[in-house]
């Protein structure tokens, strides 16, 4: 069984490198966003709380995140591991997760805050059925209109230049005391982000000594 951490400012691909990992090692992928993404599209108490928080600009709020987490672990479905996307956020989780699982390695993507805005702000979502977009990376063969439902593509309403400032200087304040307890138990490889998607993922394998990725 392998449990694994992804940490990385958004826009960083934590959410393809843990895909590209969870299919081929057969690992449960536990994303925080995409939970609060299903709580807000399937209108749920968390996800009227989700609402309410970007409505007014905020960050959701670590007990919650802890909250949504926790039941999500409690399923037992990881039968061949997990890899964690989007928590701990600050130390008291991170202890508290040291304590509860045998971490086998915490992925650190590192991306300088320049490239995050690049790629954060050219951010797409179909508005029908959810499909990302990347206009730098994945754009749609029409402008505008996604691919598989011809729905409308949309920014998220959290992808502003102000709303992404904030995350920002939250990332960095509650993320580099965690980052840094993870380092002291020898847990954390640090990944150049700013490589090609595939680059990324044969060097976090070559990294944790895990079977190189065939397409």
């Amino acid at each position: 069984m392998r449990k694994y951490v992804i940490m990385g400012v958004q826009g960083s691909g934590k959410g393809t490198q843990s895909t590209l990992l969870a299919d081929d090692l057969d690992l449960v992928h536990i994303s925080v966003g995409e939970i609060f993404r299903w709580h807000v599209k399937n209108h749920t108490k968390v996800g009227a709380q989700v609402r309410r928080v970007v409505a007014a600009g905020e960050l959701v709020g670590d007990d919650l995140v802890e909250d949504v987490v926790g039941t999500r672990l409690q399923w037992h479905d990881w039968n061949y591991g997990f890899i964690v996307d989007g928590f701990p956020r600050n130390r008291r989780q991170a202890e508290f997760f040291l304590e509860s699982y045998d971490i086998d390695g915490v992925i650190h993507l590192d991306l300088p805050d320049e490239e995050v805005r690049r790629r954060v702000l050219a951010r797409r979502l179909c508005s029908r059925c959810g499909m990302d977009y990347n206009l730098i990376a994945h754009r749609p063969e029409v402008e505008g209109t996604c691919d598989v439902c011809g729905g409308e593509l949309v920014a998220r309403e959290d992808d502003t230049p102000e709303a992404l400032a904030t995350r920002l200087r939250d990332y960095h304040e509650k993320t580099d005391p965690v980052l840094e307890l993870f380092r002291r138990k020898e847990y954390v490889v640090t990944i150049d982000a700013r490589a090609g998607k595939l680059a990324v993922q044969q060097e976090i394998r070559a990294r944790l000594g895990l079977p190189p990725h065939t397409a």
